[in-house]
């Protein structure tokens, strides 16, 4: 029986959320965390979409660019951690036929989208999703982010995705909502360690702005924060965000999640046109 969730499979081709979450240290998928916790719980709570579009921070590419392997590789796009992190692998299929679609939309909307036959799934996408569907049994294909464009830019890319979440696309932006990496290897933070005020002051900035203001200012607000450069060095952590709120279409954000690991690590997370999962999260955390 359905439950009234945005991804619940009873009910056939459900609307699917956009969310924006944050993936941290490759090893959230190991360390015991809050965040490590939220995404393990998200999957059930989604239920199972046709397929995930994630835009991760870690494909960046002059133009859109879709992977459109049937198998996408495991990538293990990071250095300095065990073994154990280097031999894990993410084997869930990919989609062509997404992919295409995919490129068909961007290009009906005015962007030089293409295809990628032979990228694989970067650890902005696998981490998190080993979590969120630790079977690998649902399709995920990749977008990128273009790093040499505006927040507006990314945001109408999202627009022009929209439609797909009414044919049980999952859209996942995923990156950070703080990533200062100097910050991080420089303060010998532990994981469970508190933020510095210059992070959460951003950060909570962040979500009111996502929270009570439209969609518009929101684009151009965030960036114009005074700890945003400090907290976004580079802009490829938080490019993801403006991909999912466009294609939030008129949903409002919800916050899904909010904690911090190793101190400048905000693990935040937003859903639009997820309701029920926002009100859920709400009530776990006492918010």
């Amino acid at each position: 029986m359905s439950d009234g969730l945005p991804g619940d499979t009873c009910s056939g081709m459900t609307k699917q959320p956009s969310l924006f979450i944050s993936h941290g240290a490759p090893t959230l998928v190991l360390d015991p965390s809050p965040a490590r916790d939220f995404l393990s719980a998200l999957g059930p709570r989604l239920g199972r979409p046709r397929a995930v579009l994630v835009i991760s921070a870690h494909f960046n590419a002059a133009q859109p660019t879709v992977t459109a392997s049937p198998q996408p590789e495991t990538i293990h796009d990071f250095g300095g951690f065990g073994p154990e992190m280097h031999a894990m692998q993410y084997p869930a299929p990919g989609d062509p036929t997404l992919a295409g679609e995919v490129v068909t939309i961007l290009r009906s909307a005015g962007f030089d989208a293409a295809s990628d036959e032979r990228r694989g799934l970067d650890h902005g996408a696998w981490v998190p999703l080993k979590l969120v569907y630790p079977d690998a049994d649902v399709p995920v294909v990749q977008l990128s982010i273009s790093m040499n464009q505006s927040p507006d830019w990314h945001y109408r890319l999202g627009q022009a995705l929209a439609p797909l979440r009414d044919d049980g696309v999952l859209i996942v932006g995923s990156g950070g909502t703080t990533h200062n990496l100097r910050a991080f290897f420089n303060g010998n933070y532990r994981i469970n360690d508190a933020s510095p005020d210059w992070v959460d002051g951003f950060a909570d900035e962040l979500g009111d702005i996502l929270i009570v203001r439209g969609h518009d200012e929101a684009v151009q607000a965030i960036s114009q924060l005074p700890a945003a450069k400090l907290n976004h060095p580079t802009p490829d952590h938080i490019l993801p965000l403006f991909v999912a709120l466009g294609a939030a279409g008129a949903d409002k954000a919800m916050r899904l999640h909010k904690s911090a690991t190793y101190g400048v690590l905000r693990m935040d997370a937003f859903g639009f046109g997820a309701e029920a999962l926002a009100a859920e999260a709400v009530a776990r955390q006492g918010q």
